[in-house]
């Protein structure tokens, strides 16, 4: 198995994918790769972005089972191990692009413990499966989801870029870090893209897009952005640029005027 370009990494996925098979029996379905790895450039500060499906909702006893098999993945001798991201959904959940009732068994970024999340439960990972996702074990992934509409994906994301501005807006000093000041920017270039053209691609792509759609005075915001990457754990304990987080929510302000110019089915642009 060789879903990625690092070798490390494949071994620990192949490790999850093992385990997920001898804990789950029966009811497991198929392991996939969403997130960095499935739409291009990651990088070794990179989240591993996964989904198990199963055919049947896990067990509120089976919890802690699922638990301490991610403890054992998280104590594995590998960086990536403590990068471990993903959402357990059934295959029935999986096949409709509109959000499942029930929130799904998440961890979150390196945790040993598990959650009831929505935080996977979107049209845009379903997307990210559909489109770039990568198998790690089960069928093909287009035969578990079924299309995503290109008007509801636009819908949806305009409704994330509005939500997570409006908690923004109003605590201004949780983007006050060097993790998520640029991390905003970059997350802001995706969405406008995705509105702009109906399809999801990379953070460091959509900057290069924004860079090249947006007036220029934008250019250096998103151009730190995207340099500011490396070692995130050390990025989130330093305090970021005053100016820079200013400019953050004036450049989120005017990602989000634009939003407010497309129309189903007519997108436009305008700097």
């Amino acid at each position: 198995m060789h879903p990625t370009d690092y070798a490390e990494l494949n071994g620990v996925l192949a490790q999850l994918v093992v385990a997920n098979q001898a804990l789950l029996a029966d009811n497991f379905v198929g392991a996939y790769l969403h997130g960095s790895f499935a739409l291009g450039d990651p990088d070794e500060s990179s989240d591993v972005d996964y989904m198990i499906v199963v055919e049947h909702e896990i067990a509120d006893d089976q919890v802690p089972e699922v638990e301490d098999m991610q403890l054992r993945m998280w104590a594995l001798e590998s960086n990536w191990a403590k990068h471990l991201e993903g959402s357990y959904v059934t295959r029935q959940a999986l096949r409709r692009y509109e959000r499942a009732s029930a929130a799904l068994l998440y961890f979150d970024n390196g945790s040993r413990v598990a959650e009831r999340s929505h935080h996977d439960n979107t049209l845009v990972v379903r997307w990210q499966l559909r489109e770039r996702g990568i198998t790690l074990a089960g069928p093909d992934i287009h035969a578990l989801i079924d299309p995503v509409p290109v008007d509801e994906l636009r819908r949806e994301v305009r409704s994330m870029m509005h939500s997570r501005g409006d908690g923004w807006f109003s605590k201004p000093e949780n983007i006050g870090n060097r993790f998520y000041q640029p991390f905003v920017v970059l997350t802001y270039c995706r969405m406008l893209h995705t509105l702009a053209t109906g399809g999801i691609i990379s953070k460091p792509a959509a900057a290069t897009w924004a860079q090249a759609s947006l007036d220029p005075r934008w250019s250096d915001l998103i151009r730190r952005a995207v340099a500011d990457r490396p070692d995130p754990s050390r990025r989130f304990r330093t305090p970021a640029d005053p100016d820079d987080v200013a400019e953050t929510l004036e450049f989120m302000r005017h990602v989000i005027a634009i939003s407010d110019t497309f129309v189903s089915g007519a997108p436009t642009m305008h700097r």
